[in-house]
């Protein structure tokens, strides 16, 4: 089974073309097997490539636990300079069928492999995210339990959800312990993605993630718009912010708390055999 290694400020994928794609019978034990860092390639995710007609190219993401996200804007990054640099698309403004929805992505520098993307609007009711409480209501400075703990965050869904915490100083966050507790949080039916962030200044914050099925990851293309949002809603940051993940920058615009955007790195790494 050929494969295609890409990776998003160290957030990496197995991506599998149609051919392959189509092919699979069981999605989710595919990922757990080809994820694992021992024994298989290695990843965080399984991108399965598949035809569509709402859009160029349909865009499915099986976490290393098997289980299915609705969206990864990492990924998304990657899928486009796939597509373009492969010769799939002769353009380089690409859409990628999601379960979040159309996404629209433009490869803007080629041979650097920066890719802009247009995220969508960001969910932010209750019942949108999903998270209990009123389904009409925001969850800004909301309090959630956890780990023994009481945590302060602002909820957020960008086709998946997220829930952003603030923090002085991340150095001192044991998101190995907090993350897993507050991913499986009962305020959040549908399990949630963490994000601990630093504000360093009004237009820069730095931020560690813990992915809903996945884990520590180095980079999140969805937590880091999340966090742009959530600074915005909070009051910390101007709606253009570098966010400083583990594997790298992103630069996230949120203008006139429209359209988020999320510019950012994709690089091939290797390519290959499977053996089932």
């Amino acid at each position: 089974m050929k494969f295609t290694k890409y990776n998003g400020l160290g957030n990496d994928f197995v991506f599998l073309d149609t051919a392959e794609a189509t092919s699979v019978k069981d999605p989710s034990a595919l990922a757990i097997a080809m994820c694992n860092r021992r024994t298989g390639i290695g990843a965080d995710g399984l991108i399965l490539l598949l035809p569509t007609d709402k859009g160029d190219v349909r865009m499915r993401i099986i976490n290393s636990d098997g289980s299915e996200a609705e969206m990864c804007g990492n990924a998304s990054r990657c899928v486009a300079l796939h597509w373009l640099q492969n010769g799939f698309a002769t353009k380089k403004q690409i859409t990628l069928d999601t379960l979040a929805g159309p996404i629209i992505t433009e490869v803007v520098d080629e041979a650097k492999g920066w890719v802009r993307v247009d995220m969508g609007s960001p969910r932010l009711m209750r019942g949108q995210i999903p998270m209990t409480g009123d389904p009409n209501q925001r969850a800004i400075a909301a309090p959630v339990q956890a780990a023994g703990e009481t945590f302060i965050g602002t909820a957020v869904s960008m086709g998946n959800p997220h829930f952003v915490i603030f923090v002085e100083d991340i150095s001192k966050t044991p998101l190995e312990k907090w993350g897993p507790a507050l991913e499986v949080s009962p305020d959040f039916p549908r399990k949630t993605n963490v994000e601990f962030v630093q504000v360093l200044d009004k237009h820069t914050v730095r931020m560690r993630v813990w992915e809903r099925g996945a884990g520590i990851t180095q980079a999140c293309g969805t937590g880091s718009c999340a966090t742009a949002v959530a600074c915005v809603l909070n009051g910390y940051t101007d709606s253009t912010v570098t966010v400083k993940l583990d594997g790298g920058d992103l630069r996230i615009e949120w203008p006139e708390q429209g359209h988020v955007f999320m510019t950012g790195p994709a690089k091939k790494v290797f390519t290959g055999d499977y053996i089932l």
